[in-house]
């Protein structure tokens, strides 16, 4: 027997259908109640794979209900402009998932009537969705069986068999577990047991409904960790009109949103270049390069983008010279497309 079937033997044998009925049990009745699990319509289960690619789910619980309500189908999704779309993702990151959703909304309007292909191999055709994303909607909306693999579905499996497996053979043994019958249920399951029993640190061994296939119990030893954070500090420039502007954490009263004579307050941004490599076309406050040692910030706040920590210094000032930016009203700041940290601030300082 080759090496690669003696590996893949575990999820094929007597008691594989066992395995399934146990898993889809406990997930019938402890599954978590998120939004995205009520429908399955394909528009809305598209939506959330995307949404949770590289995201933890607590972070797109809201974003997921607030996107829908500005763009509740296909159709108006591929309708809106891209500055509305980048908007409404705003601090979830990793923005070119939101232009390639878009990008694949507008093709299927204009290309199919704003109906979705029913199988992985025509997903795959459209902008955005790799092996993952189409297997997942095709088995969730279209009960097509075909298993997925994601970093939770990896660990099970691998702790499941007692090795590390190559990609490939991770997706032949997901494919020889899978429940044909209910394939969009048994990917979840899943995803569920690996996000909610099998963790990464402490799996919880005790309450596992299918321990009792378990080679590992936890025990495999793990890929090397990932590389430490880095950490920096950075100092931003809060520039409004209003000179009255004052935060509950450094003087008395809110910000108002109006000057005396009724003119709106605004508020100084910068526009990232759409060839930036990062976060193109999104606004966020200046840069400055150094800060007044001698003076305190409005207010620090920390940040993390990937790898890197950082430690942001607020300072209520005037924009740095040469800086090219506009004059934003902040009642228009929710619909513009804001980088994450832009937003964090202005919802710090209560103008958002």
């Amino acid at each position: 027997m080759s090496k690669t079937r003696l590996q893949l033997q575990t999820f094929s044998d007597s008691r594989t259908s066992t395995f399934r009925l146990t898993l889809l049990a406990w997930y019938d009745a402890e599954k978590r109640d998120l939004p995205w699990r009520a429908s399955r319509d394909p528009y809305r289960v598209w939506l959330s794979e995307i949404m949770l690619q590289q995201t933890r789910v607590a972070a797109v619980l809201e974003h997921y209900r607030e996107f829908l309500r500005r763009f509740p189908n296909i159709e108006k999704l591929a309708a809106a402009r891209e500055s509305s779309v980048l908007a409404a993702w705003s601090g979830l990151g990793y923005y070119r998932r939101a232009r390639m959703l878009h990008a694949a909304a507008k093709l299927l309007v204009r290309q199919h009537a704003g109906k979705f292909p029913s199988t992985a191999k025509e997903l795959l055709s459209l902008p955005g969705i790799g092996r993952y994303t189409a297997a997942a909607v095709a088995s969730i909306a279209f009960g097509e069986p075909l298993a997925v693999v994601d970093g939770n579905v990896d660990r099970v499996l691998e702790r499941l068999s007692g090795k590390q497996l190559p990609e490939q053979q991770l997706w032949k043994a997901a494919n020889l577990l899978l429940d044909r019958n209910r394939p969009g249920d048994f990917n979840q399951a899943m995803m569920e047991l690996g996000a909610m029993v099998c963790t990464p640190r402490s799996p919880l061994c005790l309450t596992c409904p299918v321990a009792e296939r378990c080679a590992t119990r936890g025990e495999l030893t793990v890929t090397p960790k990932p590389p430490r954070q880095k950490k920096r500090e950075i100092h931003c420039a809060l520039v409004l009109h209003n000179s009255d502007f004052r935060t509950p954490e450094f003087g008395d009263g809110e910000c108002p949103k109006s000057n005396k004579d009724g003119r709106q307050s605004e508020v100084f941004l910068v526009l990232r270049s759409r060839t930036a490599s990062l976060m193109p076309g999104m606004w966020e406050l200046p840069a400055l390069a150094t800060s007044n040692r001698n003076a305190n910030p409005l207010f620090t706040l920390r940040h993390s983008i990937t790898v890197t920590d950082y430690i942001v210094r607020v300072w209520r000032t005037a924009a740095p010279a040469e800086t090219r930016g506009r004059w934003i009203p902040i009642e228009r700041l929710s619909r513009l497309p804001l980088t994450g940290l832009a937003r964090k601030i202005l919802r710090k300082a209560e103008l958002l």
